[in-house]
């Protein structure tokens, strides 16, 4: 007889998927972040451009898999279990702030046209990468409750 597959254990199979997801986005953005950090004094545009705009497309791949994965179901009103809801609602705020900060970063580094004058982008590059710590202290907070049995 085939084991049959609850709903709790279905949610708990997509959730893990989901988190597992979310860290692999965090891992190559980390590794981007680190090598663009790695490039400096910065003084070299054409180098540099190319790896920023690599760098861009999966910052905004990991802020939509937060937004749209991680939240869009409690956030649509289809979540049923209290203790993730509390959790969302408590950070979802600060979570938001983060992405208009990442979202800020992106728009001044996506597109290579943009990319000529460098002189702040390593002020920039420490205040994405605080911002970026922070969003992931408050994603970790609601994938600790979206794995809890």
């Amino acid at each position: 007889m085939p084991a049959v597959i609850t709903d709790n254990q279905e949610r708990r199979s997509q959730s893990q998927q989901l988190v597992d997801e979310l860290q692999a986005e965090r891992k190559q953005l980390w590794a981007l972040f680190c090598q663009i950090a790695e490039m400096k004094p910065f003084d070299k545009p054409e180098e540099i451009a190319p790896v920023l705009m690599q760098f861009s497309e999966i910052l905004v791949d990991y802020v939509s898999l937060g937004h749209f994965g991680l939240f869009e179901r409690a956030l649509s009103g289809n979540e049923r279990r209290s203790r993730i809801m509390d959790m969302v609602n408590h950070v979802y705020p600060s979570y938001s702030q983060t992405t208009d900060s990442v979202i800020a970063f992106n728009d001044l580094y996506d597109d290579a046209k943009k990319i000529r004058e460098l002189n702040d982008l390593e002020e920039k590059l420490s205040q994405l990468g605080e911002e970026l710590a922070k969003r992931m202290e408050l994603e970790d907070k609601v994938c600790a409750v979206l794995l809890r049995k």
